[in-house]
């Protein structure tokens, strides 16, 4: 995919812009941080930490079976009455 920007100036500094489709191909967001680096006279920019990861609603629910059986092993300790001198 290419797609032409324009330098402006904002202050003294030079800005490029990145459209909103080239931070998601790069998996960054606005506040992120890019490593640039020039080689033959191209600019590459690298985000300087991993992209974040993104659970599926199935990854976030493995376990909770589990969790459950666990859970219900316990109810009589968590719901019954005190059976020594706890307090």
């Amino acid at each position: 995919m290419s797609i032409t920007t324009k330098i402006r100036r904002q202050g003294g500094a030079a800005i490029v812009t990145l459209p909103p489709a080239v931070l998601k191909m790069m998996q960054v967001e606005v506040g992120d941080q890019l490593s640039l680096d020039v080689a033959n006279g191209e600019l590459i920019g690298r985000a300087t930490r991993p992209a974040k990861k993104r659970y599926s609603l199935s990854e976030l629910l493995e376990g909770a079976d589990e969790i459950r059986a666990l859970n219900a092993e316990v109810a009589d300790a968590q719901d019954g009455d005190p059976v020594g001198r706890e307090i």
